[in-house]
């Protein structure tokens, strides 16, 4: 794991294996951003135009290395691209600093140090930068024979210009490396292969992280989950020889006002089932339990921070597989709420588990529930692979999510609950289906959702489809894989339902 300190060491004093400044674009003019003063003046305040000469524009994603002049302890320049600059008075934007971090981190794979010399104007920026460097210098490797020449990630990352005596800085930098950690434990999970990562594994998993945390968890194994009722999950299970689980994990604090519930897909495979993917739709679908993965990462997160709001995740895992004793289309299930579902296809599975999941999760009448899932291609088709959409039972508490992704850097989109879709996932068998009409089949998984939260229990609904697996090349924090995507926004929803704000 990155190592990160808040030095009180100069930009040209420190000694570390590169510095990282920042360059913005004003104008048609390459510009130094601030924290870089003495690395410019050791360049005799031509910064810019060496840079401009090596053909750096000072565009976002953007990396140039130099050699580092005489009065520089570091061998090594590395300037990132900020975009435009502000406008004077103002600062950089959070999400400009944090993907600038990031390249900065990725660009210098297999240093031991780094030292970056970005603007900070105040706390909020140390987090963002520190947050971006932790995620940037990221790599799963876990299965790789590391070789005498392999380059492993950053190793440290020294942040210039934060304040460590300062409790606003100190705070944000140990924040910061509490989420960042928790995501990339996250990207590990996402990215740990299928025949290792299985229900009964992922479990184990969360009680260890229990016992390390403090953290009460308690698993459902395929007996419980048959004598209690829970269709769904045993439904979605029945085709594998690896049999499901309900994990709930639970963070509570002696001064909670409120209490969140998080709802996690946990698909660690999906082929399909007897409805089986083709060939190019299958072999990332380790990443089916993605919403898992946020959910786990969150509660442990919320746990470190500290935060003063109880909340339970509930992990709902299966593996869909095709068997002699897999769902059929056109069985019918009884879930855990008692409602029976016919299946019609068996890979929209996600929304069994979680139905039965939010039925159990309401019957402890939280304040909230929040489900996050790669749940549906039609949410990727109508927003991208980098945007998740948000369904809500509340315009409000969609609303006021879609505004914390925003400001902690995840992209998002409201999106509606048209009431006249619901009538779309009709049996003539069943009480419902678990498909509805294909146009709007995002919007009709979050409708089907719906129907098991429980009586005035406020709901919202994530669809991670998108941003959660990460096929192209890295850019900014975002490696190639596993993102973590919704992590940063559900530890932000604790800490505002712990305030009291929500």
């Amino acid at each position: 794991m990155t190592a990160l300190t808040l030095s009180t060491a100069g930009a040209a004093t420190l000694r570390a294996d590169a510095l990282v400044v920042g360059v913005a674009k004003s104008g048609k003019t390459l510009v130094v951003a601030p924290g870089a003063e003495a690395v410019d003046k050791a360049f005799d305040g031509r910064l810019a135009a060496v840079l401009e000469t090596l053909g750096a524009s000072g565009a976002e994603g953007e990396a140039t290395k130099l050699p580092a002049p005489a009065g520089l302890k570091a061998p090594v320049v590395l300037a990132v691209g900020l975009g435009e600059a502000p406008e004077d008075g103002e600062s950089f934007g959070a999400e400009t600093l944090r993907r600038a971090a990031g390249t900065a981190a990725r660009t210098l794979t297999g240093s031991k140090k780094a030292a970056f010399a970005l603007p900070i104007a105040a706390a909020d920026d140390a987090a963002a930068i520190a947050e971006g460097a932790l995620l940037g210098a990221y790599a799963y490797t876990a299965y790789q024979e590391n070789g005498k020449d392999a380059k492993k990630p950053l190793a440290e990352v020294a942040l210039l210009g934060a304040k460590p005596r300062d409790k606003a800085h100190k705070a944000a930098a140990e924040r910061a490396q509490a989420v960042a950690e928790e995501i990339n434990r996250a990207r590990d999970l996402i990215n740990q292969p299928p025949n290792d990562l299985t229900p009964a594994a992922f479990a184990a998993v969360a009680q260890a992280a229990g016992k390390e945390h403090g953290l009460k968890v308690q698993v459902l194994d395929e007996k419980a989950l048959a004598k209690g009722g829970y269709g769904g999950i045993l439904g979605v299970g029945a085709g594998s020889v690896n049999p499901p689980r309900l994990v709930r994990i639970a963070y509570t604090h002696p001064k909670a006002e409120k209490t969140l519930a998080l709802i996690g897909k946990g698909i660690t495979y999906d082929s399909g089932g007897i409805s089986l993917k083709p060939a190019g739709h299958n072999e990332t679908m380790k990443c089916d339990m993605s919403g898992a993965a946020a959910v786990f990462s969150a509660v442990v997160a919320a746990a470190r921070l500290g935060l003063e709001v109880n909340v339970t995740g509930w992990l709902a895992l299966a593996e869909n597989m095709p068997s002699g004793s897999a769902t059929r289309p056109g069985d019918v299930l009884r879930m855990y709420s008692g409602k029976t579902v016919e299946v019609l296809n068996t890979d929209a599975e996600g929304r069994l588990v979680l139905a039965d999941a939010i039925t159990r999760a309401s019957e402890e009448h939280p304040d909230a529930i929040v489900d996050v899932a790669t749940l549906t291609g039609a949410m990727v088709l109508a927003l991208g692979d980098r945007t998740f959409g948000i369904m809500a039972n509340d315009d409000d508490y969609r609303t006021a999510i879609h505004e914390i992704a925003e400001e902690v850097g995840e992209q998002s989109w409201p999106m509606p609950l048209p009431a006249e879709l619901r009538k779309t996932m009709d049996s003539p068998t069943a009480d419902m289906a678990n498909m509805g009409v294909r146009m709007g089949g995002g919007l009709v998984a979050g409708l089907f959702l719906q129907e098991f939260v429980g009586e005035g229990i406020t709901w919202a609904h994530l669809d991670i489809a998108g941003p959660a697996f990460h096929e192209g090349a890295p850019y900014g924090y975002t490696p190639k894989g596993g993102t973590g995507s919704s992590i940063r926004t559900l530890v932000k929803l604790a800490e505002r339902t712990a305030a009291g704000e929500l």
